[in-house]
């Protein structure tokens, strides 16, 4: 026997309120865009609102110039937001780390109704747990003691300070009645059914006093209005959680519409190894941000094609059907039609696109988007130093500085592989650089402490490493300073041509054993 909590969504009267909550924990993501399109198409085709909330209560991946970076992009795409941090509004603040207080205080009634708990295992504990668990190849989950302490237990452990985070209780079923489950509709996908077997008792505040996303994104969708919760699919096992949570508090539900997942060509989930996925990418390489808004309205099908007999009366050209303003999606996007196959992220039919609306552009639009973009007064300036104390003719500039404006910069191995070292050892030391730059702040004195800790770890010179290095971004072997060089040429498009390189080393060794 299974006890069921259905979860109708019950929010249907009213303006339509929708959001989008990114984290700021580095490049603003493309699939933000994506998503952040689908809910501002949503909200202008139904007179209603849309809001940016930034969530940033996961404060150790919090990267304090990112939120800026994502207000940036979000503009450059054209995408504008009725309510959010920069432009205020009446349900603010709008950072989710300006709203501390309002969490515990709504953590506070769930521990007095019931529907959570203090959970005081350490860290060591509960990862013992999940290790025995995954041993048993049983699904890990928490199942800890605290989930069953007496409120004497409870005032022992606060009697002697013990840390602690708050769980959500999740409804097991009684002993001999069955298990329980929640079923919630997906607008797309029609009723879903999870058993409360695979659903976790979730962490809601951590030790730090911090929300986590769970608690947070709920109580605020709830005191924001927020009528219909429109995200990516990968969400989908979140929301028995977050059903659970509206229940707890005696909340209408919202609306959820679940959007399928951008995939590369291969079908596996879109990732920054297969194609970029930083919006500061796509307008530092100069793609034009109508393309791009473009392509992402293309993904997932929701755009009605014109008929044959519109093709014929406004002798439309069949090739470029699918070219449409921001404007003319909002006006024929049916988000019924969306098909929940992943949407295809074709970086060669972004490139097409682009091409397209470049032609389009009368001579001085186009010179104007590339002052904007590779000619801009800013590039240029930060450029001309680096090279100012190298240079005997200003028509040397060119020769000194070519890959800053190069889309495509590849090597061939007697340039980047050192005089002692073999193919295969360099290829490594490339693919083990990667993450290090990754993970620096992108200022010359981050970017060399990581290399110079790597090189030293893998019994590198620095001569060999920082070679290699400058060889795949420049293409040359000498070049204006290496790491202000990086610098200006930017971390999206530094990090994107070592992954070009190292994809494109694999594809030479693919084929060289296959001959």
């Amino acid at each position: 026997m299974m006890i069921q909590e259905t979860a109708a969504n019950t929010k249907q009267a009213g303006p339509v309120r929708v959001r989008i909550a990114p984290s700021p924990t580095g490049d603003p993501h493309v699939g933000t865009a994506y998503i952040g399109l689908l809910n501002y198409v949503f909200a202008k085709q139904r007179g209603g609102r849309f809001v940016l909330r930034i969530e940033d209560t996961d404060r150790s991946r919090f990267v304090a110039s990112s939120e800026q970076m994502i207000f940036d992009a979000l503009h450059w795409t054209g995408l504008e937001w009725d309510e959010g941090p920069d432009v205020g509004g009446p349900h603010g603040p709008y950072r989710q780390s300006e709203r501390t207080e309002i969490y515990r205080e709504y953590c506070d009634k769930l521990l007095e109704s019931g529907h959570a708990y203090r959970a005081f295992e350490t860290a060591e504990e509960l990862d013992a747990e999940r290790k025995a668990q995954m041993g048993a190849k049983q699904p890990p989950k928490y199942n800890g003691p605290s989930r069953r302490y007496t409120q004497e237990q409870v005032d022992t452990a606060l009697a002697g300070s013990k840390p602690y985070t708050i769980r959500l209780r999740v409804p097991q079923g009684d002993a001999g009645v069955g298990t329980a489950s929640t079923t919630f509709r997906d607008e797309l996908r029609g009723d879903i059914t999870f058993d409360h077997f695979n659903v976790d008792d979730q962490v809601l505040m951590k030790s730090d006093g911090f929300p986590t996303y769970h608690l947070a994104n709920v109580v605020d969708d709830h005191l924001m209005g927020i009528t219909d919760v429109i995200r990516a699919e990968e969400w989908i096992s979140s929301t028995p959680k977050h059903v659970l949570l509206y229940q707890a508090f005696g909340w209408d539900l919202p609306r959820f519409w679940h959007m399928p997942l951008l995939r590369n060509i291969d079908k596996s989930k879109i990732s920054k190894r297969k194609n970029p996925v930083s919006l500061v990418y796509y307008r530092q390489a100069g793609f034009l941000p109508q393309a791009l808004l473009n392509f992402l309205g293309l993904m997932g099908g929701g755009m009605a094609q014109p008929t044959e007999q519109e093709i014929v009366s406004k002798g439309l050209d069949t090739r470029l059907i699918d070219i449409f303003s921001l404007m003319e999606m909002v006006e024929r996007f049916d988000f019924k039609r969306i098909s929940l196959g992943g949407p295809v992220f074709d970086l060669v039919k972004l490139k097409w696109m682009n091409s397209e609306y470049l032609r389009a552009l009368d001579a001085e639009a186009f010179f104007q988007a590339m002052r904007a973009t590779v000619f801009s007064d800013a590039y240029l300036r930060a450029i001309a130093p680096l090279v100012q104390t190298r240079i005997e003719t200003l028509g040397q500039f060119g020769d000194l500085t070519d890959f800053f404006f190069k889309d495509d910069v590849m090597p061939a191995p007697e340039l980047f592989v050192p005089k002692k070292r073999t193919l295969e050892e360099t290829l490594l030391f490339a693919t083990e650089m990667l993450p290090v730059l990754e993970a620096a702040d992108w200022t010359p004195t981050s970017i060399d402490a990581g290399l110079r800790e790597l090189l030293t770890a893998k019994e590198w010179s620095v001569k060999e490493a920082f070679g290699l290095l400058r060889v795949i971004l420049t293409g040359k072997t000498a070049s204006p300073p290496l790491l202000e060089s990086l610098v200006v040429f930017g971390k999206a498009r530094s990090l994107n041509r070592v992954r070009r390189f190292l994809e494109q080393q694999k594809r030479f060794q693919a084929s060289a054993n296959r001959k």
